[in-house]
C-alpha cells in the first residue's frame, strides 16, 4: 500500500496546486503528453509486460459489462438523472489513474490485461459516448479511433512483439514509460484542481446527486467484474488486474464529452454533473482502490 501511495500522492498533489495556480498549464502540456508521450509509454509498457494475446477473448468479458451497465444505466433516471452520470458511472480512468496503479501493484505480468481494458473502455467511451451525450449527432469515425493513444501503442507494439528485439525495447523503454505515467498523473491532478475551481464558480443551483453514480463506478462494477472474472475461472492475475481497471474513478474524457456536448446544446446540463463525478471519483478510489486490491488478493 505505500508503494501505491508514494506511486499516486506526489503526482495528483503537486498537479492540484499547479493546476490551481498556473490555469494554463494542463492546456499546453497535455497535447505533446497525449500526442507522443502516452503512445511511447503503452507500447514500452506492452512489450516489457509481453503481449498476453491469448488474454484478448478477455475483451468480451469487459466491452459486455461495460456496455451492458451503461444500457441499464439508461434505465434508470431517477438513480442517474443526466446522462454524463449514466457515462460516468461506466467508464473509468484507466490510462492515467488505473494504469500507474497497476503498476504499484500488480507484476509487469499484468500489464498487458490492464492495457486491453483500457483499449476497450476507450473505444467505447469515443464510439458510445458521443451518441450517449449528443442524440442525433455522428459518432466518432474510425480515424478519431486511430488517433486514441491506446490503439496507436498496440499498432505499433504488436509488430515490434514478434520481433527478436522487442523484450530489449520493452527493457529501454520502461523508465520512459513510467516518466510519461508520472506526467499524466500530474496532468489529472492539475485537471481536477482545475475542475474544482470551475464548480467553485459554477451557479449552485439545482445538482444531481452523484451517490448512484459514484455506487456504480466504485463499488458495483468492480464487484461485478470479481464475480464475472471468478465464475469464468480467470487465472488470479488477470482477474486483479480486471478489478482493479474496473475500480477506476471516472475517466475525464466523460468530462470533455459532456462539455462537447453543451457546446453543441446551447443550455445544457451534462458539463457540471460530470466535472463533480471525476473530481469525488478520483477523491474517493484514493481509498476504495487498496481495499479492492486487499479483496482480490484475499481471494
Amino acid at each position: 500500500m505505500l508503494r501505491l501511495v508514494l506511486e499516486l500522492a506526489p503526482c495528483l498533489l503537486g498537479g492540484f496546486w499547479l493546476g490551481r495556480r498556473f490555469p494554463t498549464l494542463p492546456s499546453r502540456l497535455a497535447p505533446p503528453l497525449l500526442r507522443w508521450g502516452m503512445p511511447l509509454s503503452l507500447t514500452g509498457l506492452l512489450l516489457k509486460g509481453g503481449l498476453p494475446l491469448s488474454a484478448i477473448p478477455m475483451a468480451g468479458l469487459i466491452a459486455g459489462l461495460t456496455l451492458g451497465g451503461l444500457l441499464l444505466c439508461r434505465q434508470a433516471p431517477g438513480l442517474l438523472p443526466t446522462r454524463s452520470l449514466q457515462l460516468g458511472a461506466m467508464v473509468g480512468n484507466t490510462g492515467y489513474f488505473g494504469l500507474p496503479v497497476a503498476i504499484a501493484l500488480l507484476p509487469s505480468e499484468a500489464l498487458g490485461f490492464s492495457v486491453i481494458y483500457d483499449l476497450i473502455g476507450t473505444l467505447i467511451t469515443w464510439s458510445a459516448g458521443p451518441l450517449l451525450l449528443s442524440p442525433g449527432k455522428s459518432s466518432a469515425t474510425a480515424m478519431t479511433l486511430l488517433k486514441t493513444p491506446v490503439v496507436q501503442a498496440l499498432l505499433l507494439a504488436l509488430p515490434l512483439g514478434l520481433t527478436p528485439w522487442g523484450p530489449l525495447l520493452g527493457q529501454w523503454l520502461w523508465l520512459p514509460a513510467r516518466i510519461v505515467l508520472w506526467m499524466l498523473l500530474l496532468l489529472v491532478g492539475m485537471r481536477l484542481g482545475l475542475v474544482l475551481q470551475r464548480i467553485d464558480q459554477a451557479d449552485q443551483g439545482e445538482r444531481p446527486s452523484l451517490t448512484g453514480a459514484l455506487m456504480i463506478k466504485l463499488l458495483l462494477l468492480p464487484a461485478l467484474m470479481w464475480l464475472l472474472s471468478g465464475l469464468l475461472q480467470l487465472p488470479e492475475l488477470m482477474r486483479q488486474a480486471l478489478v482493479l481497471q474496473a475500480a477506476a474513478p471516472t475517466a475525464m474524457s466523460v468530462l470533455l464529452l459532456a462539455e462537447a456536448a453543451d457546446a453543441q446544446n446551447r443550455g445544457g446540463k451534462e458539463t457540471l454533473p460530470a466535472a463533480r463525478l471525476v473530481l469525488w471519483s478520483s477523491g474517493a478510489a484514493a481509498l476504495s482502490l487498496p481495499l479492492w486490491f486487499q479483496l482480490t488478493a484475499a481471494m
